[in-house]
């Protein structure tokens, strides 16, 4: 059977949610049923939506008193017959949450999709496993860093500090998202100078860095300039993916002419995740919506740096990139906003060995520049991963020493 799965998170003060989701099953496809003559039924029955079940929750004292009333919580999961839609995502989610996203307190918590369905949609092209091996590091958590106040700077200083993080050690640099293209710093300028500097880089060291630049501009001049990138040697594109759309990701994912590893950036998508009553589930659109339409990495943010998320939040993203999937690769999770080195032994508890340390800040403010918080966070994944107390292996590492003196061990974090 080829269908899609919708778990929905619904409050309300009546409490007959099985009613409820009988009506959301109907609404959403044949929009009536009692009423139909039996052969009228016949004919619609493989186009109607079908409750599959409904699981009451505990009431929450703070969530009626938000609402200023009793307020009774279920889930329910509702299936959707392939039959109603295109195999596309709009089509999708258009099917499942779009006039009902306007519909009361209810909240799109999952989609699982079946059969044919699942398979028309690519997952990342290169997952954890290829860009592993571009950079040829298996053994440890990666390691990224940030551009840091380029906007109003001309290329000649993005591209030192893109030799400054690489120098230190970092595995991937990425572009902030708000670096668009412009003319001190051209997009595929970028891309040029920063393949030469990483190959020099390279060859110093033989420390291998990829270089996301961030593809911006109109939805239909993306694709061209996707492809000019790839032709140009640019190493990874960072994707403002929910300004632009899921669908656009995954086209790019899809073009060959664009053999690049792609790198979701969370811009926006508190817009659809925030409240615990409206909207989408974090770990279905920053986790299992960008790993089904390409992306390679998905940031997020950490539970406990400057723009936290609860743990379970972020460990729910983390999950559904990550699971064991025949369909699709997995992508590696990057909690991200406000990393320093001594969270690093939270992050490699909490996420793993498959993920990715996302730092700024706790690169670009080391007292020895960016090579030195390089050099730091390096020597904190190390320990981390051989379960060495920070404090005893910044003995013998200055710059994780300093880091340190700065910014101490990890907060708690939201729970």
């Amino acid at each position: 059977m080829s269908e899609v799965i919708a778990t929905y998170l619904i409050h309300d003060s009546k409490g007959d949610h099985h009613k409820k989701a009988e009506g959301i099953a109907l609404g959403l496809t044949v929009g009536t049923w009692t009423d139909l003559p039996q052969l009228e039924k016949e004919q619609l029955k493989k186009h109607k939506g079908r409750v599959v079940s409904v699981e009451s929750l505990p009431e929450k004292g703070e969530t009626s008193r938000f609402f200023k009333k009793r307020t009774c919580r279920s889930l329910i999961k509702i299936a959707y017959p392939a039959e109603n839609f295109s195999f596309d995502l709009p089509a999708i989610l258009t099917t499942v949450f779009g006039k009902l996203s306007l519909d009361g307190e209810i909240k799109l918590v999952d989609l699982d999709f079946l059969g044919e369905v699942k398979k028309s949609f690519p997952g990342p092209r290169f997952g954890i496993g290829g860009i592993r091996e571009k950079l040829g590091t298996y053994d440890r958590p990666l390691l990224m860093s940030i551009f840091k106040g380029v906007l109003g700077k001309d290329l000649r200083f993005h591209n030192e500090q893109l030799r400054e993080q690489a120098l230190g050690g970092v595995d991937l640099v990425k572009d902030d998202e708000i670096l668009f293209d412009q003319d001190l710093t051209p997009f595929m300028e970028r891309v040029r100078t920063g393949r030469k500097i990483l190959d020099d880089v390279y060859g110093q060291t033989g420390h291998r860095t990829l270089y996301a630049v961030n593809l911006t501009g109109k939805t239909y001049d993306l694709m061209d300039k996707a492809e000019q990138a790839a032709e140009a040697g640019a190493d990874a594109l960072l994707f403002n993916v929910f300004s632009y759309g899921l669908d656009v990701l995954q086209a790019l994912r899809e073009n060959d002419r664009v053999q690049l590893p792609i790198m979701a950036h969370p811009a926006y998508s508190g817009a659809f995740t925030q409240s615990e009553f409206y909207g989408l589930s974090h770990s279905l659109l920053l986790g299992k919506l960008v790993r089904m339409t390409g992306a390679d990495f998905s940031l997020f943010p950490s539970p406990y740096g400057n723009v936290a998320l609860k743990r379970e939040a972020a460990l729910g993203i983390a999950r559904n990139l990550t699971e064991e999937d025949p369909d699709w690769k997995p992508a590696f999770p990057v909690p991200s906003a406000g990393i320093h080195p001594g969270m690093v032994p939270q992050l490699y508890r909490d996420f793993g060995l498959d993920s990715i340390i996302n730092a700024g800040g706790g690169i670009h403010g080391h007292p020895n520049g960016a090579q030195g918080g390089g050099r730091a966070f390096r020597a904190a994944l190390q320990a981390a991963v051989q379960q060495q107390p920070l404090e005893e292996a910044a003995r013998n590492n200055q710059d994780l020493e300093r880091a340190l003196q700065i910014w101490g061990g990890a907060p708690a974090g939201k729970v």
